[in-house]
């Protein structure tokens, strides 16, 4: 029987756990298996009663039946306590988006205090993250936090994060040794402008655009990009087209997305191969809302 995920709740003040439970969860771990950290975005909290609560929904092993968006990540990533141990890592993201911006920052501390826990009951086990929209913002706000090696690998999902501290983040000893797999989408660009004018005023651009090819340790992923697509289905990773224009959700709502983040959570599929098969750029800004020569336009703007 698989067991459900560990709870991890965070404020700015300070984290709530089982320690108990997650001590005898590590132990019971195989040698080398992952714990596997989800961070939810924003519209959850773990103090909500109802299905903003993320243990309810998208970190429980049964979500609820009739909300698309309810997908069991842990189940799907098959985080069976053998394979990998799920930790659903909870934070108050509700309310005013600015609020919970400003707040992501804070919570990346707290992460990094559960991570150094981990550390101190576990040395040497890997920890991975795998994080939707502002919980792109809490992970990366962690490395500068926590000694190097401590992370081993982030899936980041349509991150709500923007280029300038996101390269900030990744100098850090931490940034320089962790994996970063930076899962995008041009369907996610409406939601990247609005994190834009939130968090710098449109003055930085969202990691949604990529962060580029220097940094040996970042890979952009964009999961609706044709020749993104093929390449996956060279490498035994086949994913449907993208059938929508906006979607923030895309990047786990996609049939495939999940057994594709396994692979790259077991090294199945290394970043050195898929970077020798994915394009050099990712598609222009708005590309699925406006036509060839509209988006070339636009692309004369900051993207």
């Amino acid at each position: 029987m698989t067991p459900a995920p560990i709870r991890v709740n965070a404020t700015a003040n300070g984290i709530s756990l089982d320690q108990p439970a997650l001590t005898a969860a590590l132990a019971a771990l195989p040698p080398g298996a992952p714990v596997v950290v989800m961070i939810h975005g924003y519209r959850f909290s773990p103090a909500a009663s109802d299905h903003n609560c993320p243990h309810g929904h998208i970190f429980s092993l049964e979500p609820p039946q009739g909300d698309r968006k309810a997908i069991s990540w842990p189940r799907h990533l098959g985080l069976d306590g053998q394979n990998g141990l799920a930790v659903g890592f909870g934070w108050p993201a509700r309310g005013n988006l600015l609020c919970a911006v400003r707040l992501a920052r804070r919570i990346g501390k707290r992460l990094a205090d559960f991570v150094r826990l981990v550390g101190q009951i576990d040395p040497g086990r890997p920890i991975d993250v795998i994080c939707h929209s502002l919980g792109a913002r809490v992970a990366l706000s962690a490395l500068p936090h926590v000694p190097a090696g401590l992370f081993r690998r982030f899936i980041l999902l349509a991150g709500a994060e923007t280029r300038r501290p996101a390269r900030a983040a990744m100098a850090s000893p931490a940034g320089r040794s962790v994996e970063v797999f930076n899962i995008t989408s041009r369907e996610n660009d409406v939601f990247d402008l609005a994190l834009e004018l939130a968090h710098s005023c449109g003055l930085d651009n969202a990691i949604g655009f990529g962060l580029g090819r220097d940094l040996p340790n970042w890979l952009d992923l964009q999961i609706d990009q044709t020749a993104t697509l093929t390449a996956l289905g060279c490498l035994g990773h086949a994913l449907p087209p993208a059938l929508g224009r906006i979607c923030h959700w895309s990047p786990y709502l996609r049939p495939g997305t999940f057994p594709l983040y396994r692979a790259l959570i077991d090294a199945r599929l290394s970043m050195a191969e898929l970077r020798a098969h994915l394009p050099d750029r990712p598609d222009r800004r708005w590309s699925r809302l406006l036509s060839r020569s509209q988006a070339a336009w636009f692309s004369g703007l900051p993207a």
